[in-house]
């Protein structure tokens, strides 16, 4: 009896060495990284989008229904005929429209940005679910459309490892990281997003200058919830094939605290939205190798934790902007 125990104890530990082993590897393979991008895709159009409205000093909670109204309006244009690149804007244009209702309720008007944002959220998800429902009311399953297809980067895409994980993705994808490097340029690089960081900073010295503050104010939030729409329409368009409801799934929520984690830079911003893709990447494949042993909600938790860690570690010596949340009426000193 003893001996089988040595040897059944035995035995559990190979097997334990050989699941470490395994969920190493999983770091090492292609197509976990290939996933982990293509997860962050939509994440990096929504933070881009949301740290482009507190730059400009006001959040954002508008983002989860924005995102849904982005997903849908996209990919019913599409189904109606559309192409893809028309889905794209209209989804675009949808999400600027409801990021100037929520710039114009809280820039001029000066109303709560909590309370308006997850308004707009509630408003943005009902009336998408409304009109899904009136528009495709026969329907017993989502529709598909033809979504976009990878496309390989001539030459680029030949690289090895490299090749295969960033240029041979979709083209949102490379629109996404292309969107980090426009913003990027454009607040360090223009007068104009220096006049968008004033206002998020110093809305007096931007009126001193004979700029309106409104006016950056609520560009900066339709241009952010553009942005946003068009990371919801990526799962739609690029992701899927097809919309269903609750398919933005936190991810607006999540895109709030990426920006926080970058502590309002871009590039930052970037490496935290593919650090989380890659904690839910790796959690679907470590579900695979522990065969069931471990409950699978564990792994669901485990981006969401390591998010929260990261972001309590960070958050202290974040540098926000001073103006963020803070109503600005011209003339007030």
């Amino acid at each position: 009896e003893h001996g089988h125990r040595h040897y059944a104890d035995a035995l559990s530990h190979q097997v334990e060495i050989v699941m470490l082993l395994d969920a190493f590897e999983i770091l090492l393979t292609t197509g976990f990284w290939v996933a982990a991008i293509r997860i962050a895709s939509p994440l990096i159009f929504a933070t881009m989008g949301e740290l482009i409205c507190e730059r400009a000093g006001v959040l954002n909670l508008g983002i989860e229904g924005i995102m849904t109204v982005g997903a849908f309006s996209g990919w019913i244009t599409v189904y109606a005929g559309g192409d893809l690149w028309t889905g794209i804007i209209v989804a675009a244009l949808a999400g600027s429209m409801f990021g100037l209702l929520h710039g114009v309720l809280t820039v001029p008007l000066g109303l709560s940005q909590h309370v308006t944002g997850i308004g707009i959220t509630l408003l943005a998800t009902s009336l998408t679910y409304f009109t899904y429902r009136v528009a495709l009311s026969e329907a017993t399953s989502p529709p598909k459309i033809e979504p976009f297809q990878p496309y390989a980067v001539p030459g680029l895409s030949e690289i090895p490892f490299i090749g295969e994980i960033l240029f041979m993705q979709t083209p949102l994808t490379y629109l996404a990281f292309i969107s980090v490097a426009l913003v990027a340029w454009v607040l360090y690089r223009t007068p104009l997003g220096l006049a968008v960081r004033a206002a998020g900073e110093n809305p007096v010295a931007v009126e001193a200058q004979g700029i309106s503050v409104t006016g950056i104010r609520v560009g900066a939030v339709m241009v952010g919830s553009a942005f946003m729409a068009v990371g919801g329409a990526f799962l739609t368009m690029s992701a899927f094939n097809s919309f269903f409801f609750e398919m933005i799934n936190g991810r607006g929520w999540i895109a709030i605290a990426l920006v926080v984690f970058g502590s309002w830079r871009p590039g930052k911003a970037l490496i935290g939205a593919i650090l989380f893709a890659a904690f839910d990447a790796y959690q679907v494949r470590l579900q695979q190798v522990t065969g069931g042993v471990i409950p699978y909600q564990i792994f669901l938790m485990m981006p969401y934790i390591l998010s929260v860690l990261a972001l309590i570690i960070v958050a202290r010596r974040a540098s926000y902007p001073k103006a963020l949340m803070v109503p600005y009426q011209k003339g007030e000193r």
